[in-house]
């Protein structure tokens, strides 16, 4: 396998530190909103490599932390008047309540700052006794970035181009405006933590350094994260990580890419923000995980309605073929299914091309196709449980076929099925009766609903546009 690493800004081989073995860390949530759908593409992006590499027979450890103390939800709290531990824990539950609708399964750690304080204290002690970090006379505790020397090589920058970047306080206190805080002083009526420096709350940065290698060590293979995240954020973790250790902190960096509506970048300011609540009261949530994984991990994903419906279409191509046959586990599936299985992993081996293995699949499909129309039945349900699986690797295909042809989760018509089949009955009456005129009207009706009768020699099935 070959994974692009943005430290080194090259594919480079997957070689663990463990033989067999992958230990990875993605940066999650901060909790104070519900999660939109940029933070829908991190979590399935991952969800796909975590899928996959088990799926190649690694013993993955995935953790994703939650962010669950930090300005902005401090501030949140603050306008609903509501307690804090109220505010992140519903956030929460909703966070997983979406990811569980788009398949995404659960990392196997999923660490809150909160219940890390002792160990990130420990963690910036250690870098004020190696001489990294600085207690000001504000209170806060800040890191030396200049005592660092490979600051910026993630980013490929220089020290003297950098500007304090997000979530960086510029002030009077710092011995340099680079420098980056690691220990914030508690502000009146503020949660705050008993440390050595008095009362006070971890910074952003810091949260990540101290639960990463309190579960993972310290050093692992791989840490993820979205397109925003690479400067200050994980510059500033591997500062602080290896200063602290005086250890290679990460093996690989991988970073999701940005999600952008009709070609802008999303933004509550734009009126172009989309929760993911918002989005699947619309659309089957299959048709979203689709549309995030058919364009490569790296690259940046236009979500807009017309990448929505051709990402349904996608899926109905899939959907309509597996629903002519019955997928056969019980047999040499391999010696009748030819070497899509191969196909499809040496496409993913290559840094995780879901385009590509989505080309597969079909490919795959038109052979299924082919063995329909040719009456091939064992053929056909060979093919037909290789798709599944291989669809199954990258969390789709796994619905019933026609529960998803007539709407899926999030159903695009308000016709209820019950109302479609007594209309389809009506139908088959009045076409029994030479009515054509009524029975044309029936179907016309539906169409203008949303909903595509195909008449067959079995009868009448439908679907939904």
């Amino acid at each position: 396998m070959k994974v692009y690493n943005t430290l080194t800004r090259q594919k480079e081989r997957l070689q663990p530190i463990t033989p067999g073995q992958i230990k990875m860390y993605v940066c999650g949530v901060t909790v104070y909103d519900l999660c939109h759908i940029g933070h829908a593409r991190v979590m399935v992006v991952f969800d796909m490599i975590t899928r996959y590499l088990r799926e190649r027979g690694y013993q993955v450890t995935y953790v994703r932390n939650i962010t669950d103390i930090d300005d902005k939800i401090l501030k949140r709290a603050d306008e609903n008047n509501e307690p804090i531990n109220q505010l992140t824990q519903r956030m929460i539950e909703a966070m997983h309540e979406d990811e569980a609708r788009l398949g995404v399964l659960r990392p196997d750690l999923e660490p809150r700052a909160t219940a890390y304080i002792d160990q990130i204290i420990a963690l910036v002690q250690t870098l004020e006794q190696k001489g990294y970090a600085y207690a000001a006379t504000n209170g806060d505790v800040y890191y030396r970035v200049r005592k660092f020397a490979g600051y910026g090589q993630l980013t490929n920058r220089q020290l003297d181009e950098l500007q304090a970047g997000a979530r960086v306080e510029v002030d009077g206190f710092k011995e340099d405006p680079l420098d980056f805080v690691l220990w914030k002083a508690a502000k009146e009526g503020e949660v705050s933590w008993p440390s050595p420096w008095g009362e006070g709350r971890p910074g952003w940065h810091i949260e990540c350094s101290a639960m990463s290698t309190c579960c993972l060590g310290n050093t692992f293979d791989i840490h993820g994260g979205g397109p925003d995240l690479p400067f200050p954020h994980h510059e500033n973790e591997i500062a602080q990580s290896e200063a602290a250790t005086g250890q290679k902190y990460v093996n690989t960096w991988m970073h999701a890419g940005a999600v952008r509506v009709d070609q802008e970048k999303m933004s509550k300011s734009l009126g172009n923000f989309f929760t993911i609540r918002d989005v699947l009261e619309q659309h089957d949530a299959e048709v979203i995980r689709y549309l995030l994984l058919a364009s490569h991990y790296r690259s940046a994903i236009n979500y807009a309605e017309s990448a929505l419906h051709e990402a349904r279409k996608g899926l109905e191509r899939f959907y309509t073929a597996l629903n002519q046959v019955a997928p056969v586990v019980d047999q040499e599936r391999v010696v009748q299914a030819g070497d899509w299985r191969a196909r499809f992993m040496q496409v993913m081996d290559d840094d995780f091309n879901t385009p590509e293995a989505l080309a597969v699949l079909f490919d795959l499909t038109r052979a299924l196709n082919r063995a329909i129309e040719a009456d091939e039945a064992l053929l056909a349900s060979a093919l037909a449980a290789e798709l599944r699986d291989l669809g199954g690797i990258l969390g789709l295909l796994q619905q019933e076929p026609q529960l998803f042809l007539q709407g899926g989760q999030a159903a695009q018509s308000s016709v209820n099925p019950d109302v479609i089949e007594t209309l389809i009955e009506k139908r088959l009456m009045a076409k029994q009766e030479r009515n054509f005129a009524e029975a044309d009207r029936i179907r016309d009706e539906l169409a203008a609903q949303g909903v595509i009768l195909k008449d067959t020699k079995d009868g009448t099935s439908w679907t939904r546009a």
